[in-house]
C-alpha cells in the first residue's frame, strides 16, 4: 500500500496541475475557480485545497516553468535578439501556462510577482553575458518589449499585430531588443540632441 500511495499522490497532483494550467489559460486567474479546476481534474475540491492550500499557491505551482531560453553561446551577438524574439513568439503560441501567467499578471499581484521572478531569474543572465553594463535594466527593457508584444498580440488581440506573420514580427521587434541588450544610453542621448 505504501508503494502505491505516492504514485496515486503524484498522479493526483499532476491531474490538478494540468487542469489548473488549462483553466487559468482559458478563464484567467480571477475567473478560474478551485471548484472548476477540481471538476476538470475529476476530483473533489477539498483535494485541491489539501495539496495546494489556496488558489494563489495552486497558481504559483501551475506557473512553475522554464522559459527554455535557447543556448545563445554560439549565436553571434548581433543575432541574439532575433533568436530571442522568435523563441518567445513560439513559446507564447504554444504554452498555455505562459499565457495564463500573462493574463493573471495583469490583474493579480501574486501572478505579477511570479512573472517578475521568472523573467529576472532567467533573462538577467542573458543580459549579463552580452553586456556587463546594467544587465538588470537591460533585461527589464527586453521583458517590457516581449511582454508588451505578447499582451497586445495574444491577450488584447490588436488586429495589426494578430495579422502579422511571425517572421515579420521578429523583423520589427528584434532591433529594439538588440538595442536593449547591447546599445548605450549615451548613443541615444547624442543622437537625440543632434550631436
Amino acid at each position: 500500500m505504501s508503494a502505491e500511495q505516492p504514485r496515486r499522490s503524484d498522479g493526483t497532483r499532476a491531474a490538478i496541475l494540468k487542469a489548473a494550467r488549462e483553466r487559468f489559460a482559458a478563464d484567467g486567474y480571477e475567473r478560474a475557480t478551485i471548484r472548476a479546476i477540481a471538476a476538470d481534474a475529476a476530483i473533489d475540491p477539498s483535494m485541491v485545497m489539501r495539496y495546494y492550500g489556496s488558489k494563489e499557491r495552486l497558481f504559483a505551482a501551475a506557473a512553475e516553468f522554464d522559459l527554455r531560453l535557447p543556448a545563445l553561446e554560439d549565436v553571434p551577438p548581433e543575432q541574439v535578439a532575433t533568436v530571442l524574439v522568435g523563441h518567445f513568439l513560439e513559446r507564447w503560441e504554444g504554452d498555455e501556462t505562459l499565457m495564463a501567467l500573462l493574463r493573471a499578471g495583469v490583474t493579480n499581484p501574486a501572478a505579477a510577482d511570479r512573472m517578475r521572478e521568472i523573467f529576472a531569474a532567467q533573462l538577467v543572465p542573458v543580459a549579463e553575458r552580452l553586456s556587463p553594463d546594467r544587465p538588470r535594466i537591460r533585461a527589464g527593457l527586453v521583458a517590457s518589449q516581449i511582454l508588451g508584444l505578447a499582451l497586445c498580440r495574444y491577450v488584447l488581440r490588436l488586429p495589426p499585430l494578430v495579422a502579422m506573420e511571425r517572421a515579420e514580427l521578429v523583423d520589427w521587434t528584434a532591433p529594439a531588443v538588440r538595442h536593449y541588450l547591447s546599445g548605450t544610453v549615451a548613443e541615444e542621448t547624442q543622437a537625440g540632441s543632434g550631436v
